[in-house]
């Protein structure tokens, strides 16, 4: 069996700073079919990462998760299975190209009440911190 602190080294250093090497050599060498390799695979890694920290919550009792989840990333990366391309290619860019619309007006709107939240906090910091200001003169 592989602890938890095993699969989560596996994961970091394979499923992170590995790409994110290579993600850093198709920019400096500007070569554009590493680019879309690699964010590819950033983009199904960012859905692997949401669902991850799902299961980890449900499933990590499950035999052999950990096991399984560094198998995975290993499929994701390699250039023999090219893993992340194919789930992008079935998968994730069907669904996005059809919902794009969708997820655009979702993160305009999430922009612009989240503008609108933080102004309301800090309008409301504003008025303690002045009420905490007067009641500390007053004294």
């Amino acid at each position: 069996m592989v602890s938890w602190m095993i699969s989560r080294s596996v994961v970091l250093v394979f499923g992170t700073l590995y790409p994110a090497y290579y993600s850093y050599k198709a920019v400096k060498t500007k070569n554009v079919k590493e680019y879309v390799r690699w964010m590819m695979y950033w983009i199904v890694f960012a859905l692997y990462t949401v669902v991850e920290t799902i299961t980890d919550l449900t499933v990590a009792w499950f035999p052999l998760y950990y096991e399984i989840k560094i198998a995975f990333v290993i499929w994701l990366l390699s250039p023999y299975t090219r893993g992340a391309s194919l789930i992008y290619r079935k998968c994730l860019h069907p669904l996005l190209s059809s919902r794009e619309r969708e997820i655009d007006e979702y993160i305009v709107q999430a922009k612009e009440r989240s503008y609108e939240t933080m102004v309301t906090f800090g309008k409301q910091g504003l008025s303690i911190a002045a009420t905490a200001a007067v009641s500390a003169a007053v004294k």
